[in-house]
Parts: C-alpha cells; sequence; structure tokens
C-alpha cells in the first residue's frame, strides 16, 4: 500500500536513498548528508506539484514513491521510485516488493481518475544499463519516447525518457469505495509533499531492480 510520508519517515528515506544499489543507477550518486536531505525535505514539503508517498509491506515501510511536475490541466506527472533494498533483502522480500511497488503506483494515479483528477499521462527516466526495470516497464505499458545522453558524476550515460498514456474516458458511476488519498493534501505533521533529494533508483541482483526511474 502507498500512503503520504510523514516527518518520521525523513530520516529512512535517505538511509534508503544512500544504500549503494540505490545510488548506483541514480541519475545523481553522491551520498546524500543529513543537512542536505534536511533542506531538500522542507523545500519541497509545500510545493503542491510534488509529492513523496511511503510504500508499506506488511504494515512495515519499505520503499518510496516519489511524484513531481504534478500538473492536473495537462493531466500529467514525473515519477521515480526506490526500495528499502537492506531490509527487504534481510525478509527475502526484495523481488516481490519491486513488483509490487510498481504496480501500486500505476493504481494509485488510475485511481485519481475515479476523483475526477484524471492522470493520463506518467512520465520517467531510466538508465540504459536498468534492463531489467525497462523490460519490467515495457509489460506495465511504458513505452520509450526518446533516448539521450545525461552526465553522470562526468559520465556521458544513456537514458531513457518512458511515458504510460490512457485514453481520456468519461469514468462510469461506481460504489463507494476506498480511494487514493489526494496526494496535494498536506498533512498535519507532515510534509504530505516532498520528493527525493535526488533519483533513486537501483537494481539488486537477479531479479530485483530496485528502482525504475529518475527523479531530477
Amino acid at each position: 500500500m502507498l500512503r503520504p510520508a510523514t516527518d518520521e519517515d525523513r530520516e529512512r528515506v535517505r538511509v534508503w536513498r544512500n544504500h549503494p544499489d540505490v545510488r548506483a543507477v541514480s541519475l545523481t550518486q553522491h551520498e546524500i548528508g543529513p543537512a542536505e536531505h534536511a533542506a531538500w525535505w522542507t523545500r519541497v514539503q509545500a510545493d503542491p506539484t510534488r509529492a513523496v508517498l511511503i510504500y508499506e509491506r506488511g504494515g512495515i515501510p519499505a520503499g518510496v514513491v516519489s511524484l513531481w511536475d504534478l500538473d492536473w490541466a495537462a493531466g500529467s506527472v514525473w515519477w521515480g521510485y526506490y526500495l528499502d533494498n537492506a531490509g527487504l533483502t534481510a525478509r527475502g522480500e526484495l523481488l516481490p516488493a519491486w513488483i509490487q511497488i510498481q504496480r501500486d503506483a500505476v493504481k494509485y494515479i488510475d485511481a485519481l481518475r475515479d476523483q475526477g483528477r484524471a492522470i493520463t499521462v506518467m512520465e520517467a527516466e531510466v538508465l540504459d544499463a536498468n534492463e531489467g526495470v525497462r523490460s519490467f516497464n515495457r509489460r506495465q505499458g511504458f513505452l520509450d519516447v526518446e533516448t539521450y545522453e545525461r552526465d553522470i558524476d562526468g559520465t556521458p550515460t544513456l537514458v531513457h525518457h518512458v511515458r504510460r498514456t490512457r485514453p481520456v474516458t468519461t469514468p462510469a458511476p461506481t460504489t463507494p469505495g476506498p480511494t487514493a488519498p489526494d496526494p496535494t493534501t498536506p498533512r498535519s505533521t507532515a510534509p504530505g509533499l516532498t520528493g527525493q533529494p535526488g533519483p533513486g533508483p537501483a537494481p539488486a541482483a537477479r531479479t530485483a531492480p530496485t528502482a525504475p526511474c529518475q527523479e531530477k
């Protein structure tokens, strides 16, 4: 499940983001210090174009989904995610969590349509070397838009811009039920709005590339 991030999540988000596997496939790869992270957290928590959601698995915080450039008029958003690689690996749950967090994120965005706030376009970036993530993206309906080089710590690196588009339709009436929380509604003690201090995707061994897309 996904929920809005709170201040209690701030340090765990930084720890997850600094995991070597996450940094290795991010668009910025330096280790993020407490002061940099705190400044970022404060800066973005009131930004209406951003949101950070915490992925919970079995009631345990286990990953981050970051949304940015939320444009309700255009119906588009950029997104990325990463996981608690260390904790999930220790519990033997990294691969299923990697699969589920992306599915939950897509469902979360799609559920906004039922509240009259349709996001029909999801944009992301993924490193060319992250083939496991690129393959899973395709199975989730993401298509390559363009490919280009970006400078990552002084190294020209091939990056893919991918996009998932849903047709614009009028939703049929539905019976009341659970809906996705509005990601632009701040919570009392928490930055319901936040982003990421830098992209955070990562592959793990065989099998579990932890983050399909990168944040700017």
